[in-house]
């Protein structure tokens, strides 16, 4: 959204730093672009408002099919200076205890002083940033609405008339007469509120003409100066509401929306006279965000229900606003506060809690269900003894950390089948049971016991998502017919039960069409087919594992995006993670690289599939957690969905590490009928779970495959799963997070080597375990990023970064370890190379280069993972290390006792270990001593929130355990 906020005329006068690690990666649009209105399309307004840009990283290289320049190109074109290679991070812990003055200084320093700072809010900002005369706005409308400019976007425009009005636009200090128009609307706009007494003036004559009732709807600053006009005080905050995840609750319904926002100021609802009502409140802070008259029809938000770079899940306040202006012009009369929570209340169908609950889990370990579903259920189990209720566990898998003692109240070691489940609730007598935290075994076999009555005949209730609602996302046949009734897309696919029926079904389809297997698990039974003959092979192949083949459009080379999502009994809804695959579709997303968040889409693309999801889980009916995969064709804004898992899914536990947000502990009291709101963020432990994590940060997740294990087994990658791992990096930038990756999934790799495999064409278009090393090979024999896109599919961005690595290896190459200059070494750093890289590259030896690294004082910093990108003070223990900082985000008493974890799971080292490690951890701690893990597997229970003191996730080396060991000074370290 950096267009959209470069162009706010809220951000006039103000320095901004963005801490989002996704600056510049889709350029900026045509400027010259205009939409049905004649506004232009992707701007807030017709130039950058904002003084200056401050972020931590420029992409230089812009990937979009919508970019016509470059973030700096623009910037350099409206003569706004922007600095980069800033620790935002940083600087937003500084920030939050209060805003401060600054200037940015292009060139050296003069020998003069500099003039003092002025502070732009004692100027009258909103005069600054008015127009000047009036200008119409859809001249044919039906309805007049009078709109003061006080700083207006854009979009505010285009959110009245495309409800066919007329808009009026006036300067902000316009005399207003009531019989000029039919409805009046104050924007928003940047500075103190106090600054404008002449527009609270107008308004208040306006309020105080009883004879002349006209609807008034403000915004922002317009909620202010509304505000102001009936007599309430407003207040100046020590940081402000910055951002696009900001949660609001409707007082009426207790329903929270997450909302976009930018004031320092705010109205103290103290002040409210006794016919006015607070309509929203801050979720976080608890401040004002709304007020409403209780019989007139006067109203106004803090925040942007239309936001261009943020959520419009409020936008209907558009429609709610125009209508009693419709109402009132008919010379009728409405209650706005009623018609507002009309349209906001949802009656949730709750169910009794229960008092013991049946868990059922997943099993032995398999490819596709691994630890990842031990950490789902132990989290389950936690979340639900909080609560007070008993939990009853099934999973036969000895080598798990739920079944320990301790956790559950019971353990049944029995095999998740329906038979033995049915004995088990007939035993124990369960009033609830949870299927979606033990994988699709959990599942299938829930679906089965539903279909044979089982719940009914012992009168055990399914929590969380109905059982139906899971029965519509498995079968293929019924989830496309449900998609598209809300007027949404699936690929063309058919749902078929014999070889013919597939055949026929191609045919139609066209080739090439992808075959799978219905309610299996990690792509099992599927893959490509270009012709009758590997479709024939495919569906023998598919048929034995399920009894329903779905065959579907080819839509390989598109981009796979994914969102999780969370939703509650009382109709709250959110996106807690978004992740991008680097592999095109046609790579089974566990097999595939993913970073998160994702890094090729525009902040249309984001919101359009955001919006997407959220009217999906909501069709769907599911309580709690679910997964939701698009298709995304890279030269268009064309999608479809692929599948909606609903369920706690692989990708559940990566977006739970990446974020910081516990997915499977909220999902579990969410299942009680708990509200969302009502849950705190364990993670800040003072705000609320019901929002949407801020990452200032990047993650990466890369799968390991043990295939060399294996004779005459195929290396190539496709929609089967095969990989038996995966680890998951973090970084402030992509190539730092990314080289680690390759480091965590093989110890034996130095990073993004070139010298690993031999350039192939062939691997390069169909895909091995090995490809990324083929593709460094290539790029280091000079195949140009447009070559490499032809053959892979893969985006440019992601090339770009590919190349920018292997090009300084080859600045690393051209010197020897006496020429390398602190500047050199830590460039390499700040890209993600390790010592032994470095070394590797200027033929020395990585305790040599750890001894210079140490001369020139280049070290790394400690970051936290706390999902708010540092604008709340956070007790998380989710820590990184980073050479792209130049600050702690915390002290280090010393005194704690460092645990290695094993890292990723591969053949021979999985989930037991992951037991250990955490019996290990909880026994340090009954001693009284404060711990310490490094670990990098999202998928263990040992890198849960709760497991440690502090938890690192980062390489188990020499070198980063060396890091870590020498800023926390531990008491000791346990390596067994």
């Amino acid at each position: 959204g950096y267009v959209a906020s470069l162009t706010d005329p809220s951000y006039h006068a103000q320095i901004l730093t963005l801490t989002y690690p996704l600056i510049g990666n889709y350029g900026v649009p045509n400027e010259k672009e205009n939409d049905e209105y004649g506004l232009p399309r992707w701007f807030e307004s017709s130039r950058i408002w904002a003084a200056g840009l401050i972020v931590g990283e420029i992409s230089t290289h812009a990937s979009h099919w919508r970019s016509r320049e470059s973030l700096s190109e623009w910037l350099k074109r409206h003569n706004v200076p922007g600095v980069h290679g800033i620790d935002t991070r940083a600087l937003t812990c500084r920030l939050r205890s209060g805003v401060t003055l600054g200037r940015i200084v292009q060139g050296a320093l003069s020998s003069q002083p500099l003039p003092p700072l002025s502070d732009p809010n004692e100027r009258n900002l909103v005069s600054e940033v008015s127009i000047k005369e009036p200008k119409i706005f859809n001249p044919n409308g039906k309805l007049k609405i009078l709109a003061i400019d006080c700083g207006l976007k854009y979009n505010l425009i285009r959110c009245l008339v495309k409800r066919n009005v007329q808009v009026v636009l006036v300067p902000w200090n316009h005399k207003l007469n009531p019989e000029e128009y039919d409805g009046l609307f104050i924007s928003n706009g940047p500075g103190d509120p106090q600054h404008c007494k002449e527009v609270v003036e107008n308004i208040r004559a306006v309020i105080k003409n009883e004879k002349k009732i006209k609807p008034i709807f403000g915004i922002c600053l317009g909620h202010q100066l509304l505000s102001a006009a009936i007599g309430c005080k407003t207040f100046k905050m020590s940081y402000g509401n910055r951002g696009h995840n900001l949660p609001c609750t409707h007082l009426e319904t207790r329903r929270c929306f997450m909302t976009s926002q930018n004031h320092g100021y705010a109205v103290d609802a103290d002040s409210l006279p006794d016919d006015w009502k607070e309509l929203f409140k801050n979720e976080n802070d608890r401040t004002n965000e709304g007020i409403i008259h209780d019989s007139l029809p006067f109203f106004s938000v803090q925040f942007h229900p239309e936001h261009t770079a943020g959520p419009t899940d409020l936008e209907c306040l558009f429609d709610i606003f125009v209508n009693a202006v419709k109402i009132y012009k008919d010379k009728k009369q409405c209650v706005v506060k009623d018609i507002i929570t009309n349209m906001l209340k949802f009656e949730p169908k709750l169910q009794e809690k229960p008092k013991k609950v049946l868990i059922l889990g997943s099993g032995g370990l398999s490819i596709g269900q691994a630890g990842e579903f031990d950490y789902s259920g132990s989290q389950g189990v936690k979340a639900l003894q909080e609560e007070k209720v008993q939990t009853v566990l099934i999973n036969p898998n000895i080598a798990t950390v739920q079944t320990s003692k301790g956790l559950a109240d019971k353990v049944y070691f029995l095999p998740i089948t329906p038979e033995y489940v049915e004995q088990v609730i007939k035993a124990e007598r369960p009033t609830g049971v949870l299927l979606t935290f033990g994988g699709q075994t959990a599942l299938n076999c829930g679906v089965e016991l539903q279909k044979s009555r089982v719940f009914e005949k012992y009168n055990v209730t399914v929590l969380g998502t109905p059982i139906q609602s899971i029965i519509n996302t498995e079968d293929r046949k019924i989830f496309a017919e449900k998609i598209y009734a809300i007027g949404e897309k699936v690929a063309p696919s058919a749902a078929v039960c014999s070889v013919d029926q597939a055949l026929a079904a191609a045919s139609q389809i066209g080739y090439p069409v992808m075959a799978r297997a219905a309610f299996s698990l990690g792509g099992l039974g599927s893959g490509f087919a270009n012709n009758e003959d590997e479709l024939r092979t495919l569906a023998h192949q598919a048929f034995s594992h399920s009894d329903q083949l779905i065959i579907d459009k080819s839509l390989k080379g598109w981009k796979e995006v994914e969102y999780e999502v969370v939703r509650d009994a009382y109709d709250n809804c959110i996106t807690v993670c978004n992740m991008e695959n680097v592999d095109p579709l046609g790579i089974h997303t566990g097999e595939s690289i993913v970073v998160a968040p994702s890094q090729t889409l525009s902040n249309k693309d984001y919101y359009m599939l955001r919006q997407t999801a959220l009217k999906v889980i909501r069709h769907f009916g599911i309580v709690g957690e679910c997964n939701i995969q698009y298709a995304l064709n890279p030269h268009s804004e064309e999608f479809y969905i692929i599948e909606v898992n609903a369920r706690l899914s692989r990708s559940s536990a990566l977006a739970s590490k990446a974020t910081g947000y516990p997915l499977a502990y909220v999902a579990a009291k969410l299942s009680l009928g708990i509200p969302l709101p009502e849950i705190k963020n364990s993670v800040t432990g003072v705000t609320t779970a019901c929002f949407e994590p801020s990452l200032d940060y990047c993650v990466v997740k890369i799968p390991r495959w043990d295939l060399a294990k294996f004779n005459r087994v195929s290396t190539k990658i496709g929609s089967s799963m095969k990989s038996v791992g995966e680890v998951m990096s973090i970084g402030r930038n992509f190539e730092e997070a990314f080289q680690k990756a390759l480091r965590m999934v093989d110890e034996n790799v130095n990073g993004f080597d070139p010298y690993i495999e031999n350039v192939n064409e062939n691997e390069l278009r169909e895909p091995t375990d090995k490809r990324m090393f083929v593709l460094a090979a290539a790029l280091k024999q000079g195949y140009t990023v447009e070559r490499i896109n032809e053959l892979t599919n893969i985006d440019r961005w992601f090339l770009e970064k590919f190349r920018n690595i292997i090009n300084y290896y080859n600045c690393l190459e051209t010197v020897g370890h006496g020429t390398v200059t602190s500047e050199m070494l830590k460039k390499a750093k700040q890209i993600g190379f390790s010592d032994k890289q470095i070394a590797s590259a200027i033929k020395s030896t990585e305790l040599a280069v750890r001894k210079l690294r140490e001369e020139f004082r280049i070290t790394p910093f400690v970051k936290q993972i706390d999902t708010v990108a540092a604008e709340w003070p956070a007790t998380t223990n989710y820590l990184y290390l980073t050479y792209n900082g130049n600050a702690h985000d915390l002290e280090f008493p010393g005194e704690f006792v460092m645990v290695l974890g094993s890292g990723v799971y591969r053949i021979g080292s999985s989930v037991e270990f992951d037991w250990c490690a955490v019996g290990c951890l909880r026994e340090v701690r009954n001693q009284g001593r404060k711990t310490i893990m490094i670990n990098y597997n999202p998928e263990t229970v040992s890198t849960d929130y709760d497991m440690s003191d502090r938890l690192y996730f980062e390489e188990i080396s020499f070198e980063v355990v060396m890091d870590i060991y020498n800023i926390e000074k531990p008491y000791g370290v346990i390596l067994s």
